[in-house]
């Protein structure tokens, strides 16, 4: 991950996936996101697709990163997967807001 989420980006992962942490930190909402999504994989698949449709996960991407790296804990890669789409959204919110920014007399 490049960079840091933010606490909106974070309080909106913790809210779409119903977690609580006792310490907010994106180490500690990576493994319980993680714990999370397993739990999804292994008693309510269907809920699990809904959210990660509903962040805006690209589905090839998802596939591709699940087959590249089989052997490995799926909860912990697709949580990567939602960490980095929202930091994404985070980076895109600000560059619009910033180009928003334009002054009344310039405004049509």
């Amino acid at each position: 991950m490049k960079n840091k989420l933010e606490i909106k980006e974070m309080d909106l992962l913790l809210s779409e996936f119903n977690i609580q942490l006792q310490t907010p930190s994106q180490a500690s909402l990576k493994k319980q996101l993680a714990d999370k999504i397993n739990y999804l994989i292994e008693h309510d698949f269907y809920s699990l697709v809904q959210l990660l449709y509903r962040i805006d996960i690209n589905e090839t991407t998802l596939k591709e990163t699940l087959h590249n790296n089989t052997g490995l804990d799926s909860g912990l890669l697709i949580a990567d997967l939602v960490i980095e789409r929202q930091l994404e959204k985070a980076a895109l919110r600000k560059q619009f807001k910033q180009q928003n920014d334009i002054a009344e007399e310039d405004k049509w």
